[in-house]
């Protein structure tokens, strides 16, 4: 009987699995012919959605170099960090033990909050019901992977299985800039479209050529395979190329530092620098800085250096060019009455600076900047048609369009000139400096072609494409105008502005200097009204006019006591290496002498190069050391073997050395010795910032090795060549 019972009971018991079972094969074959028939059609059209699905694969934007292959624009992976508080095993309890330590560990290397704020900040979600706790609370973005790895140590962080710790992250390109704001406004930046997610340049070089560093998208889509959907590969992404500019970093890190220096001295709004190489019209450096009323100091700005600006009388070396071409100038003993007097009814022209005798010879003009007898040489030889004396500008090619791949680059504006409506008094301002609109990029280019002895050579900023695939596209040196004058014109125009800067009644005479010899003219222009930058649309242009001229803001016309100061050199004079254009907008009041400004600019810039032996010469940089700082110096980015070698092999019985840095260092590292690319990115490591000064290797640092120091704080460095 009782085996009866127990043979029942485990007969009952398998009668409901098995019932059980059978409910729920039934249940599948339903829901299988539900989907495979009844929905077929539904489920078919969803699948083929994800198999069409195509997504797109981004490239790798190409890198900007300096012309020495330093890197000036790249890429970097960073890194977003987020908690999932929703995680299968986030435990609640665990966490907020762990919250005081985690908070101090985050205050200490991500200081954007304390301690305090971080730990109300990483407990608010808590605080919510767990379905409406977030997936992706942000925790840090953008942090370099060696700082990631360090926050994967935190307390909570550091256990290895994220659905215990919540510890999510994403890698993303960020688009870096090595050289900090250095030729900012010429190399460009970047930004990331919110609705496709594509990075592309908008503004400098990184906009004019985004085409060539953008690359090519790749294509990829949905595959079905054996077990499983995979992403299959149609078209690999393309990566951009590199190019390569022809800034030369040591000159540009010289030109920013003397132009910042006289902005700050002289209180102007704003400055901008061009330094050209002669022979190859490469752009070495470019400056821009603008006053910051927030911040109280110069920062990199709009680039000035192509943008019009009425360009005063470095100008005149336009029409003095041409009077020596067309032949009206060949005497060069030809004296000029220099008295003021009205061109066809315009107001009387004046000079500034007017010689005793009353008389200029064709080789003063320039030297006194003398408007009165630049308008008697040119001006009677156009008169009869003023519009004849821009054609003949342009034959010049200095109204070309230049293409130097520069955001916003434009050409020199000379108007239409009506003789019935005044066009023979805006003839005679043209010649000397009013009237007209000139970007300094196209005054420098000009002056660098009668340093070159009358050769237009084509500005440029690019001087070398590399595909993905390592093919290099050379950019050769061209010419606006295979010739705009002949060599024996170019060197009188030479000898015209050398004698600016020797001559005691020269209008740059404080320019004279004998390790470097300048040849140059100054350049004054009172300034006018700027408009702010106003829409490119004609419709939305006049109704931002109409909002301004209604807020009284809208205001055109000349500043009187605002003056733009100019002076436009090269040196070496026996045989320019380089020409420079500086133009300072509106120091304080009662400063208007461009060769104390502008021009002492350009003059401190040689005298870098010279002390660094930049132009071709011995430096001096340190001919009056001590005896005992000439033994060698071998520094730490030299390894022991190659110290040990060069020992041997030069024979040097007595050295100077920096050790080695430790390889595990606490605090702030030792960098004394270091290249400045090594010592960078040992800054980098121990999330520090850095500024640096000079060239070469680091010979101090502003913050002691060894020393405590926050993420973020900033290491000032001295770099030395020997």
């Amino acid at each position: 009987m009782k085996k009866n019972t127990k043979f029942s009971h485990n007969l009952g018991g398998y009668t409901v699995v098995l019932i059980v079972a059978v409910i729920f094969a039934l249940c599948i074959i339903v829901q299988a012919f539900r989907t495979t028939v009844i929905y077929k059609k539904a489920w078919d059209a969803k699948a083929q959605q994800q198999l069409s699905k195509i997504d797109t694969i981004k490239p790798i934007r190409g890198e900007i170099l300096a012309a020495d292959g330093s890197v000036m624009a790249t890429n970097i992976t960073v890194y977003d960090v987020r908690l999932d508080y929703r995680c299968d095993k986030f435990d609640d309890k665990k966490f907020l033990a762990r919250l005081d330590s985690l908070s101090d560990s985050l205050a200490r290397y991500f200081p954007k909050r304390t301690s305090a704020q971080w730990k109300e900040y990483l407990k608010a979600p808590l605080n919510l019901e767990h379905d409406k706790r977030p997936r992706a609370h942000n925790i840090v973005r953008g942090i370099s992977y060696s700082d990631f790895l360090r926050l994967k140590t935190f307390p909570h962080f550091k256990e290895k299985n994220r659905n215990h710790t919540g510890l999510t992250h994403e890698a993303r390109n960020k688009r870096e800039y090595p050289y900090g704001d250095m030729a900012r406004r010429s190399i460009g930046r970047v930004s990331e479209s919110k609705t496709t997610g594509q990075v592309h340049g908008f503004s400098g070089l990184e906009s004019a050529l985004d085409t060539l560093l953008y690359g090519k998208p790749g294509v990829t889509r949905k595959v079905v395979v054996t077990r499983n959907t995979v992403d299959w590969v149609d078209r690999a992404a393309v990566p951009g190329s590199t190019l390569t500019t022809t800034i030369d970093v040591n000159m540009q890190d010289i030109v920013e530092n003397e132009l910042e220096s006289m902005l700050k001295s002289v209180g102007a709004d704003w400055g901008t620098v061009v330094l050209m190489e002669t022979s190859t019209g490469d752009i070495k450096a470019i400056a821009n800085l603008e006053h910051d009323s927030i911040r109280g100091t110069y920062i990199e700005a709009m680039n000035r250096a192509v943008q019009r600006f009425e360009p005063g009388s470095v100008i005149k070396l336009v029409g003095m060019l041409i009077a020596l071409e067309d032949g009206f100038a060949t005497n060069l003993n030809t004296s000029f009455p220099q008295r003021p007097f009205a061109f066809h009814g315009g107001s009387p022209i004046k000079d500034t600076h007017y010689e005793p005798s009353g008389m200029l010879n064709m080789m003063q003009i320039l030297e006194y900047s003398s408007n009165i007898c630049m308008t008697r040489l040119v001006a009677p030889h156009f008169e009869k048609d003023p519009n004849s004396y821009r054609e003949r500008v342009r034959e010049t090619g200095f109204l070309d369009y230049f293409n130097t791949h520069i955001a916003g680059e434009t050409t020199p504006y000379y108007p239409t000139l009506n003789i019935k409506s005044g066009g023979l008094v805006s003839l005679s301002r043209m010649i000397y400096g009013y009237s007209t609109m000139v970007p300094p990029l196209y005054t420098c280019a000009f002056y660098n072609a009668v340093a070159n002895g009358g050769r237009f050579v084509r500005p440029r900023l690019v001087s070398k494409i590399t595909t993905p695939d390592g093919v290099d596209s050379i950019l050769p040196v061209t010419y606006v105008r295979e010739r705009i004058c002949t060599e024996s014109n170019a060197q009188t125009l030479r000898d015209m502005l050398r004698r600016v800067v020797t001559e005691r009644t020269g209008t740059a005479s404080a320019l004279n200097d004998e390790k470097v010899p300048i040849a140059g003219k100054t350049g004054t222009a009172i300034v006018t009204y700027e408009l702010p930058p106003l829409p490119r649309d004609s419709a939305k242009r006049d109704s931002a006019i109409q909002a301004l001229k209604a807020s009284g803001k809208f205001k055109t016309g000349y500043r009187e006591g605002h003056y733009r100061l100019a002076f436009c050199g090269m040196f070496p004079y026996e045989s320019p290496q380089y020409t420079c254009m500086v133009l300072i907008s509106n120091p304080r009041p009662g400063i208007r002498s461009a060769q104390l400004t502008s021009g002492m600019v350009c003059k401190n810039i040689a005298l870098k190069f010279y002390s660094r032996g930049m132009l071709g010469n011995k430096s001096d940089y340190r001919q009056n050391a001590p005896e005992q700082e000439s033994i060698p110096v071998l520094y730490a980015s030299y390894d022991e073997q190659r110290q040990n070698t060069l020992r041997q092999d030069l024979a040097m019985a007595q050295v100077k050395h920096f050790p080695n840095p430790a390889s595990e260092q606490v605090g702030v590292p030792d960098l004394k010795g270091l290249g400045l690319r090594e010592a960078v990115v040992a800054l980098e490591t121990a999330g520090l910032h850095h500024r640096f000064r000079g060239e070469g290797f680091v010979v101090s640092q502003s913050i002691k090795a060894g020393t405590k120091a926050r993420v973020g704080d900033t290491i000032r460095l001295a770099l030395q060549q020997r």
